[in-house]
């Protein structure tokens, strides 16, 4: 399958990736009654990367991750896993395939960590030494005899992944798993999620609402608002759109923006200002000069740099969480 990515306010970017996808999904639908929650997604997850899949509270992120595991049927649109439309005949042999935490972890309470882990791995009918490996993985031995409705939050996240992780699936599905961690657990979750391909080969996505969450772990990023899919691309791109310009404005924009063009600096018009792309200093202190000649007075010189709250503000129209 090929992977084209979508630039910032849905625009293609530039060039083509060819790259296999663990999941995609064509004019993904779900409505509730007459509220319509996700609207014609359009998902390509590349297999191997860690896929970010961030939006506000609310964008409709549990219930896109419900429908790929066939948890919720799509009121229209459909959903293919390696390359496999899921339907109802077929959607236990894709999840023998896919390891999964959404929401909140389930458990027993009044069993210790490791007999629920036995549970699911008898279910799974994965092999037993893959109870010790996973709870290693998450780092939960020392707590492995402890009843698990004993556990702490951060604990019980940490449950939930060790029993997503057994069966060894070739695709994990993670809704908000840093979601009421301390900063410590937070970044503990983070270590493990982004070690994971590279670990076990597997393709993780991971749905969140904080930004910074998803800058630090993933390789791709997909951005929902109001069900909709505004965003899709790798990091790397969206981290393009946050190159530095070097902003002027003088007492004659309009002519200054003449001289600089005539010496080989090409910008353009922002509201006030003139953009310009970054430069080296010698090269800002040569177009300062020769507008300096050209008595065309400077007001003020700056740098800018766009970050990606500004990208994500300007995509959602709303305050990101921090």
């Amino acid at each position: 399958m090929e992977y084209t990515g979508r630039g910032v306010l849905g625009c293609v970017s530039e060039g083509r990736i060819r790259m296999t996808t663990a999941i995609e999904t064509e004019q993904l639908c779900k409505s509730y009654g007459k509220h319509m929650c996700v609207k014609n997604v359009d998902l390509k997850v590349p297999e191997g990367s860690i896929y970010g899949f961030l939006g506000p509270n609310g964008a409709g992120k549990s219930t896109t991750m419900k429908m790929i595991l066939g948890l919720v049927w799509a009121t229209r649109g459909q959903v293919s896993v390696f390359g496999e439309e899921m339907n109802r005949k077929n959607r236990l042999e894709i999840l023998k395939e896919t390891g999964s935490l959404i929401e909140s972890p389930s458990y027993y309470g009044h069993l210790t960590g490791r007999e629920n882990l036995e549970i699911v791995r008898m279910l799974k009918g994965a092999d037993k030494k893959e109870v010790d490996e996973a709870l290693k993985t998450v780092r939960m031995e020392k707590q492995q005899n402890k009843k698990a409705g004993d556990y702490s939050l951060g604990m019980k996240q940490r449950l939930g992944l060790a029993a997503a992780l057994l069966g060894k699936p070739k695709l994990l599905l993670l809704d908000e798993p840093t979601n009421g961690l301390d900063p410590a657990g937070i970044q503990e979750m983070r270590e493990l999620v982004r070690s994971l391909p590279e670990r076990y080969g597997m393709t993780v996505m991971v749905s969140s609402h904080l930004l910074s969450e998803i800058d630090q772990m993933a390789t791709h990023t997909g951005i929902i608002h109001k069900g909709e899919l505004i965003f899709q691309d790798s990091m790397e791109h969206l981290h393009e759109h946050s190159r530095k310009r070097i902003l002027l404005r003088t007492d004659q924009n309009a002519a200054a923006l003449r001289i600089l063009e005539e010496q080989g600096c090409r910008g353009k018009m922002a509201e006030d200002r003139i953009s310009l792309p970054d430069m080296e200093d010698e090269k800002v202190a040569f177009c300062i000069a020769a507008l300096v000649r050209q008595k065309v007075g400077i007001i003020r010189v700056e740098e800018y740099q766009r970050n990606l709250e500004d990208i994500f503000l300007s995509l959602t129209g709303k305050q990101v969480s921090l």
